[in-house]
C-alpha cells in the first residue's frame, strides 16, 4: 500500500518514551470489521485521499484535495493536500501546513510529528522537495530534518526505529544517488550511506517503487514497482530485501510470477503490497487491463514469506479485468480496494464470469482460502481506494468518491470493529 499502516496505540505509547518507533505491520484484527461505517468522520470535498496515518488521537490524511467539512456537512474549511482530525469524533484540527503539491505517503513520527512524501516542492514557503517532517501541533517543519529529493516524487514511507524508508521515482536524495529507494536517519533525514539497493529497470523509462511494505520485525522490505533487476539479479516487479543490517541485501526469496506481461502500456502493473501482521505471508494487488485464470493482471495474490528460493502464489483472486489499488492484511481478512466490480472472477472479462461475486469498489478475502468473504459494504467505484489503515478501532478507507457503505462519506470513512 501507499501508506504504512501503524497501530495508533503503539504510536502513542512509544512516541513519548524513546523518541523512535518500532516497525509495525498492519494491526491484527480478531474478526472482520462491521460493514456500517461510523457517522462522525469529516467529509473531504474534492480530489483523492492517497495516504492515512494515526498519531495518538489524531488521524492525518494526505492527497490532492483542497477542502474539508465536518460530519454534518457544515463549516467547510480549506485544507490543501494535508489535514488532521480527532480520531474519536472527527473534529477537524487546525493543522494546516502549506505545501505546493500533493501528498502520496504518510508515516507517523516520534514526539507528535508525521513524515509526508509526495510531489510537492516547497513546505511552508521553504524549498524541500518530496519529503518533510511536520509538527502536528502547529504544522511547522521540524528543525533538523532536511531531506529533499531531486525530482519525481515519494510514493511510500515507513519508519522502523531510527530509520525512515522512502520509495518513489527520484534518483537522488539530498544530493546522494539513490534510485527510487532510500533509507534515511529519521531525525535528520541524512541518507544512510551503506544502504543502496541499486535498483534498475532494463528497458523501462524509469525505475519506480510504486509501493512497499516493511515486515513486523523491521528486517524485511518488500518492494512493488517498475523494477527488473537488483544489483544485476533479475527481480521482475517484486523485490524482497533484508534490512536488519547496515546494507541493503537481496533476500533469498523471489517469485517470477510477475515476469508475465499484461497490457504493454504498463511499466509495472503492481499497485499495492502488504505483510500479514505476523509476517508469515504477504499479499500483492494489481492492475493490468487483461484478465484470465492464468494471469496475474487485476488480481490479489498471496505469497508465503517463509522458505527460500522461488515462490509461487498460494492463491489468486481475480476481479475479471478491473484494477485493485490498495490492500490491507489484518489476519482475519485481506481487504482490497480499487474500481473492481467483482471478486472470485477468473473467467470474467469486464463481465461476471462463473462464480463471480459482486464487490463494487471494496471487498474482503479470506486469507486462508483466497475466496471472497461475505463482507460487502459497497462503495461508489470511481478510480478506486488509494489508502487503507487498520487500527485497534477498525479500518480507515480513503478514496476519490463519496459513497461508502451505502452512505455519504466524502473520500474518507471508517468501518469499526463489530
Amino acid at each position: 500500500m501507499r501508506r504504512r499502516l501503524i497501530a495508533a496505540a503503539t504510536v502513542l505509547a512509544v512516541s513519548g518514551l524513546a523518541g523512535v518507533l518500532p516497525a509495525v505491520a498492519d494491526m491484527a484484527h480478531p474478526t472482520v470489521v462491521s460493514d456500517d461505517p461510523v457517522d462522525w468522520t469529516p467529509h473531504i470535498l474534492d480530489g483523492t485521499v492517497r495516504a492515512i496515518t494515526v498519531v495518538g488521537d489524531t488521524v492525518v490524511v494526505g492527497g490532492d484535495f483542497t477542502a474539508v467539512t465536518d460530519s454534518d456537512r457544515r463549516n467547510p474549511q480549506r485544507r490543501q493536500y494535508l489535514l488532521a482530525f480527532d480520531a474519536g469524533d472527527g473534529t477537524v484540527r487546525s493543522f494546516a501546513p502549506r505545501l505546493d503539491g500533493p501528498v502520496y505517503a504518510l508515516a507517523p513520527g516520534a514526539d507528535g510529528t508525521i513524515y509526508a512524501g509526495g510531489a510537492f516542492r516547497t513546505v511552508n514557503g521553504v524549498h524541500q522537495r518530496g519529503l518533510a517532517r511536520l509538527s502536528l501541533a502547529d504544522g511547522a517543519r521540524v528543525p533538523g530534518f532536511a531531506a529533499s529529493i531531486n525530482w519525481g516524487d515519494v510514493r511510500a514511507l515507513a519508519v522502523s526505529g531510527a530509520r525512515l524508508y522512502a520509495g518513489g521515482t527520484f534518483s537522488q536524495v539530498s544530493g546522494v544517488n539513490r534510485t527510487a529507494l532510500a533509507r534515511l536517519d529519521a531525525a535528520t533525514g541524512a541518507v544512510d550511506a551503506g544502504f543502496d539497493a541499486a535498483l534498475t529497470g532494463q528497458g523501462l523509462p524509469r525505475v519506480r517503487v510504486e509501493d512497499f511494505a516493511l515486515s513486523p520485525d523491521g528486517n524485511r522490505l518488500v518492494l512493488a514497482g517498475a523494477i527488473t533487476h537488483v544489483r544485476g539479479v533479475a527481480r521482475p516487479q517484486l523485490v524482497m530485501l533484508e534490512t536488519g543490517g547496515p546494507n541493503a541485501v537481496l533476500a533469498n526469496w523471489y517469485t517470477d510470477a510477475y515476469r508475465q506481461t499484461c497490457d504493454g502500456d504498463y511499466a509495472t502493473y503492481l499497485r499495492g503490497v502488504d505483510f500479514a501482521p505476523d509476517g508469515s505471508y504477504l499479499v500483492v494487488v494489481t492492475t493490468g487491463h487483461d484478465s484470465g485464470p492464468g494471469r496475474l493482471c487485476n488480481t490479489a495474490a498471496r505469497f508465503e514469506t517463509t522458505g527460500t528460493g522461488r515462490h509461487n502464489p498460494t492463491w489468486i483472486n481475480h476481479t475479471g479485468g478491473n484494477t485493485l489499488y490498495s490492500v490491507a492484511v489484518t489476519g482475519s481478512a485481506v481487504y482490497v480496494g480499487g474500481h473492481q466490480r467483482w471478486l472470485d472472477n477468473p473467467y470474467g472479462d469486464k463481465s461476471a464470469g462463473p462464480g463471480a461475486v459482486s464487490r463494487p469498489g471494496i471487498g474482503a478475502i479470506d486469507p486462508r482460502s483466497g475466496k471472497a468473504l461475505p463482507w460487502n459494504p459497497t462503495r461508489s467505484r470511481g478510480v478506486g481506494v488509494r489508502a487503507f489503515l487498520a487500527t485497534p478501532k477498525g479500518l480507515w478507507v480513503g478514496s476519490d468518491t463519496d459513497q461508502l457503505g451505502r452512505e455519504y462519506h466524502g473520500r474518507i470513512g471508517m468501518f469499526p470493529m463489530p
